[in-house]
């Protein structure tokens, strides 16, 4: 039985043009079920889930990639991340009433931060104002102008769940043997005539059929070649003991102080909102020599 979550590559042979497609059910509905958020945040971090998985598709790396908007509107901030194997985790904040905003209304003066951070070697992050009507245009043109890939994508989400169907055409290579005989003028139609009947895809379609349905629907005249599904989960990083490093940064004066105060430190993990608990005992106990979390110790 397939796995409910999955993303698949594809190509259409004898063409320059290559596609991500994916379908998020539990893994949506578990972020949804973090937090109370309005539908409209429900559908933005449907949509950027969904985004990562494919952006992070493209990527042969080992490593995370995250998705971040920022905005000087009721927007705070969303983040998504996505490792290379495909666990994924979002949060979002956001201030007053936005119920029936838009994605321009909620993201008033907006930026879209894409983090690539490699398991090995150095991070790379690109910036794109998020000034277009919807999120697909945005990373539309961040793929034109900063990648110089020509890029359709689209998002759709409802019922429970968010999907992602993004085509992609290579640059032109006159002895790729993908594309041999045909011409620059050729692959363009092949472009143009692969973006028409994407655009025929309904957000109904996008979110009940699999795959290999939708792709057969849409281009049974070619022949596209499916790769293996890729599963897709929820899965936090946070764990007691990052949040004892992020304590051990604040110094054990300032937590004695707050535990003077109070019985309990509590840290809560903004993406899967499990708390971790430090009494009297467990601070002194951060600071110890033998603590492997305490960097001022280890050498």
């Amino acid at each position: 039985m397939q796995h409910p979550d999955t993303s698949q590559r594809f190509m259409i042979d004898n063409s320059a043009i290559r596609g991500e497609w994916c379908l998020l059910e539990s893994t949506f509905q578990t972020v949804m079920a973090k937090h109370d958020y309005p539908l409209e945040i429900q559908n933005l971090l449907g949509e950027m889930m969904a985004a990562a998985v494919m952006l992070s598709s493209t990527l042969k790396f080992e490593g995370r990639l995250t998705l971040q908007a920022r905005s000087k509107g009721p927007l705070e901030f969303a983040t998504v991340e996505c490792t290379h194997d495909k666990h994924l985790r979002a949060v979002a904040r956001w201030k007053g009433d936005i119920e029936g905003f838009n994605f321009s209304q909620l993201m008033e003066s907006a930026q879209l931060a894409i983090t690539i951070e490699p398991t090995k070697g150095a991070s790379y992050q690109g910036v794109v104002a998020l000034e277009h009507d919807n999120l697909s245009q945005c990373l539309e043109f961040y793929f034109k102008q900063s990648e110089q890939i020509e890029t359709r994508i689209w998002l759709n989400q409802g019922t429970g769940k968010a999907a992602g169907l993004m085509i992609q055409v290579l640059p032109f290579n006159a002895t790729d043997s993908a594309t041999a005989g045909r011409s620059e003028a050729d692959q363009a139609e092949d472009w143009n005539r692969a973006v028409a009947l994407a655009d025929t895809l309904t957000a109904e379609e996008h979110l009940s059929i699999s795959a290999e349905d939708l792709l057969y629907r849409l281009y049974h005249e070619e022949n596209v070649r499916i790769f293996p599904a890729q599963p897709i989960d929820f899965k936090c990083t946070c764990s007691r003991e990052r949040m004892s490093k992020a304590l051990i940064s604040v110094g054990i004066e300032e937590l004695n102080r707050i535990l003077s105060e109070q019985e309990l430190i509590s840290i809560t993990c903004e993406f899967c909102n499990t708390s971790h608990n430090f009494d009297k005992v467990d601070v002194p106990m951060l600071f110890e020599p033998t603590n492997p979390d305490n960097d001022e110790h280890t050498h």
